[in-house]
């Protein structure tokens, strides 16, 4: 019982994580039917701003802010320079310019900051919590990631609901031509929303990192399963995207507890993968979304 306990709580944790990823990546489909495939390296880039801050300042919450910051920034910067440019243009061409960005920040992290291992540091305690006598699995930090990223989805569920930048983005994801026709400026809302994006991503690469080291290929694994995660909740469905990171961590968390004796073990990735195929084969539009109509 405690132990399913502990990889319960542990898969919720990393599960929230992958929600994160998701979030991001349900936010630009959305708005241009894009998968972005260099949203891992945007994150991982931002981390390494994110962990010479904290070297240079001695402060974590300074990285942690500029990590934000520079998400914010870099997800505007792309879609602007980067992928504005090959919208009108067959979707692969889109596809492979997110593709050779990926290997572009892999390559520039390479050699800004080195191919080594990096240990990130954490805002809080990571030894783990005790109910009584009987541990939970999760540390404070855990609890910090969990809730940092809550937060984060409870912010933007509030803007797109109650706001009217949060209408003009729903508008413009629903139908970009009756948004232009009511006199919403499309591409600015793109780019709001790409920037969002970039935010959550590092976001995720912050909260992720100091249990997985940083190095150029950190993200790519977490990228995958918070692909696989959008895909379970169906990437037009921004809450389906955090049910579908809550599932998956949580399965894996099993997965590799019970079966293949870790998290880290090559089963869990296994499992991941078969989930993403059935699920594609049998619910292409995911779980939680609609067959014909687009949730906004």
């Amino acid at each position: 019982m405690v132990e399913f306990l502990q990889f319960t709580l542990s898969g919720i944790v990393f599960g929230i994580v992958y929600a994160a990823i998701a979030l991001s990546l349900v936010l630009i489909w959305r708005g241009t039917r894009l998968l972005n495939f260099a949203q891992g390296g945007m994150a991982m880039f931002t981390t390494f701003i994110a962990l010479e801050v904290v070297y240079k300042t001695g402060e974590y919450w300074a990285g942690f802010v500029v990590a934000l910051a520079a998400g914010l920034l870099m997800g505007a910067i792309v879609e602007l320079v980067v992928i504005r440019p090959t919208l009108n243009k067959p979707e692969l061409n889109s596809v492979i310019v997110t593709i050779g960005l990926l290997i572009m920040l892999e390559g520039l992290a390479g050699i800004f900051y080195g191919g080594q291992f990096r240990s990130f540091p954490t805002a809080f305690s990571v030894t783990g919590i005790h109910l009584g006598r009987t541990p939970l699995g999760v540390s404070r930090f855990d609890l910090f990631v969990a809730g940092a990223v809550l937060f984060a989805t409870g912010v933007l569920a509030v803007v797109f609901k109650y706001s009217s930048a949060g209408l003009r983005m729903r508008a413009a994801a629903f139908n970009a031509t009756v948004a232009r026709l009511s006199g919403i400026r499309v591409a600015r809302v793109l780019t709001v929303g790409w920037a969002l994006a970039g935010l959550l991503g590092a976001l995720a690469g912050v909260l992720v990192s100091p249990s997985t080291f940083l190095y150029p290929n950190s993200m790519d694994s977490i990228f995958v399963y918070g692909f696989t995660a959008a895909v379970i909740g169906g990437l037009d469905s921004p809450p389906g995207a955090v049910a579908g990171g809550l599932i998956l961590g949580v399965g894996l968390s099993y997965v590799g507890g019970y079966v293949g004796g870790g998290r880290g073990s090559d089963l869990t990735a296994i499992v991941a993968m078969g989930i993403l195929v059935v699920v594609l084969m049998l619910r292409p539009a995911g779980i939680f979304s609609g067959d014909r109509l687009r949730q906004v």
